[in-house]
């Protein structure tokens, strides 16, 4: 296509997609939105960080062509328009690309532009993976143990956006329709009179298409277990119709790859007691088995024998090498994921809980500062890299802020590409920058003994430990408490050693 307002670089070409793979060239062509507020500083420090990842890694035969395109605040004042169809045909045209935080408009047209970019493009997977960084502060006290990736559908739930505000045309309209056609239903509007009303679609094929993303990607990389997430328990026929479609995709695609966390009691009862009846283990499985009725009953007979018919493939142990599916209450998970989040690895889940999941869950690693994201349609190959966090004008322009979001979806970007060397470059020269206590105002205030650098000289720190070996024995909040506790155990032998020399003189000045 030809642009007017963008300014293709000569020296790039496109990256595409051919049976479902991605071809990128030695010299991509990427689009990019710098972002507002904040991005400004964050563009400019991230750039630097990927630019020299590349030229380490590959010596000058890789390099990034790097393309602007507008959005948000920028574009606006430019163009009149928060997002010109020119870069959403770019990110279309080009595949991949990356973006800052972006302004959401105020007032009437697109509530979203993130949003909006991602329905347009119909990127269905919100990635999101959330790790620790040693040195880095926290509100928790075992954060290392966090290493979770939520896969987040992005299109459905209540980001369709379909709502009708109270006291509007289209509210009565559609309250009148209820009423008329299921009166049963309105009847559970509890103040009907003054209600918004809003739908929550979820689908067969958007479901089908987050899991399978959520288990290629599980397979891929060698996790452990994937868990899905909803709220079915309340939500029967949308969160909990969720849960029962993804367990049908994932043992109608992916048998002899997946086990469900029933079935690993079912083949554990069994390996323990060869012997064990049918209705015997299903009374293990289900310890409320005796008072069923007699279909449950016969429900649970028949997933303890479907469970047995893959013995050839599960049994004698087998079970054990492969990927555990389970699934949690969305409330529970919350609660979960802060006491014991070893037993989480791969998430998937609906749109609304991926949101609450991911935010809850970067604030335990060091906050959303530092937390990276993706957007992706895994069958298009388009892809979206971008922060995760607003754009604080207040810092707008200070060159203050931590860049780490922006650079780290940069990281998820490469990697994404192929380019895994220059994606661990990135990722060990955030490692030395963090545990050498070279950091952002918004983590040096919770570190002791930090030194607060400029945004732009934390890229600076980051290119810098890509190539040096990271600092060792760096204390994180909770070694250096352990650290002053053992020095603490040393002097103290030492103070009750003149305490008692005291009392003793003491008592021989009584005694005399």
């Amino acid at each position: 296509m030809a642009y007017q307002n963008v300014k293709v670089p000569a020296g790039g070409a496109k990256i595409s997609i051919h049976n479902g793979k991605l071809n990128v060239p030695d010299n991509p062509i990427m689009p990019f939105v710098e972002g507002d507020g904040t991005g400004r500083d964050i563009w400019r420090a991230s750039v630097r960080v990927f630019d020299a990842a590349v030229q380490k890694a590959y010596g000058g035969k890789r390099k990034i062509h790097w393309m602007e395109v507008y959005a948000g605040e920028k574009s606006y004042k430019m163009f009149q328009s928060w997002l010109p169809d020119e870069t959403v045909e770019a990110f279309t045209e080009f595949l991949v690309g990356i973006k800052g935080p972006l302004t959401t408009p105020i007032g009437g047209g697109i509530r979203s532009l993130n949003v909006a970019l991602r329905k347009l493009l119909d990127l269905y997977v919100c990635l999101r993976p959330v790790r620790y960084f040693n040195g880095v502060p926290s509100p928790v006290k075992t954060p290392e143990k966090v290493d979770m990736v939520i896969f987040r559908e992005n299109t459905e739930d209540i980001y369709a956006g379909i709502e009708f505000a109270d006291g509007t045309e289209d509210n009565a309209k559609f309250k009148a329709l209820l009423k008329e056609s299921f009166p049963k239903e309105y009847a559970k509007i509890r103040f009907p009179d003054s209600s918004g009303i809003g739908f929550k679609p979820v689908s067969v094929e958007g479901t089908e298409r987050l899991v399978r993303a959520a288990i290629d990607y599980a397979l891929l990389n060698k996790r452990r277990s994937i868990n899905f997430v909803h709220k079915g328990n309340i939500m029967k026929f949308t969160e909990g119709a969720f849960k029962d479609w993804a367990y049908d995709l994932a043992k109608r695609e992916y048998r002899n790859d997946i086990v469900t966390e029933r079935e690993t009691w079912i083949f554990n009862n069994k390996e323990s007691k060869p012997d064990i009846s049918v209705e015997d283990n299903a009374k293990i499985v289900d310890p409320g088995f005796g008072m069923m009725s007699p279909a449950q009953q016969a429900d649970i007979k028949a997933e303890v024998e479907d469970a047995l018919n893959l013995w050839s493939t599960h049994g004698d142990g087998k079970w054990k090498a492969k990927l555990l599916l389970k699934d949690s209450i969305a409330d529970v998970t919350l609660q979960f994921v802060l006491v014991r989040p070893q037993d989480f690895d791969v998430i998937a889940t609906m749109n609304l809980n991926g949101d609450y999941l991911s935010d809850a869950l970067a604030a335990q690693v060091g906050g959303i500062g530092i937390a990276p994201g993706a957007n992706i349609n895994y069958v298009t190959g388009h892809a979206i890299f971008e922060a995760t966090h607003g754009t604080a004008p207040k810092y707008a322009d200070l060159d203050k802020v931590n860049p780490g979001s922006v650079i780290l979806s940069g990281e998820m970007m490469l990697r994404y590409m192929g380019w895994t060397e220059a994606a661990d470059l990135i990722i060990k020269g955030m490692e030395g920058a963090i545990l050498a206590k070279t950091v952002t105002f918004d983590f040096a205030r919770h570190m002791s003994d930090a030194k607060e650098v400029k945004c732009s000289e934390f890229g600076d720190a980051v290119i810098k430990w890509m190539d040096k070996a990271p600092v060792k024995n760096v204390e994180s909040g909770k070694s250096k408490v352990a650290a002053k506790k053992k020095v603490a155990k040393k002097i103290a032998p030492k103070k009750s050693a003149k305490k008692k020399a005291v009392k003793k003189t003491a008592k021989k000045k009584t005694r005399k």
